[in-house]
């Protein structure tokens, strides 16, 4: 299976600063690119709080995959910050 070099909370992170910055989505930058270099750590506090949302998924996501799993995924994640 493939795998990211990019940690999940950077990936989220940039994410949301595209987002915020990017003319692509909500922003007005045409060239976020070096922009969102720049601030995605500013996000980092969103992502988190987004992964311990989805620490638990849904009746669809259990439905499609093993849930114990799922919860060790995200939870690793997660441990990193209280480390």
């Amino acid at each position: 299976m493939p795998t990211s070099a990019t940690p999940a909370i950077e990936r989220i992170a940039r994410v949301l600063a595209g987002r915020q910055l990017s003319l692509n989505a909500e922003g007005d930058d045409p060239h976020a690119a070096s922009a969102v270099d720049a601030s995605w750590q500013d996000h980092v506090d969103d992502a988190y709080a987004i992964l311990h949302t989805l620490r638990e998924p849904d009746a669809q996501m259990a439905q499609a995959g093993d849930v114990a799993v799922w919860r060790s995924m995200i939870g690793a994640v997660l441990e990193r910050r209280a480390g």
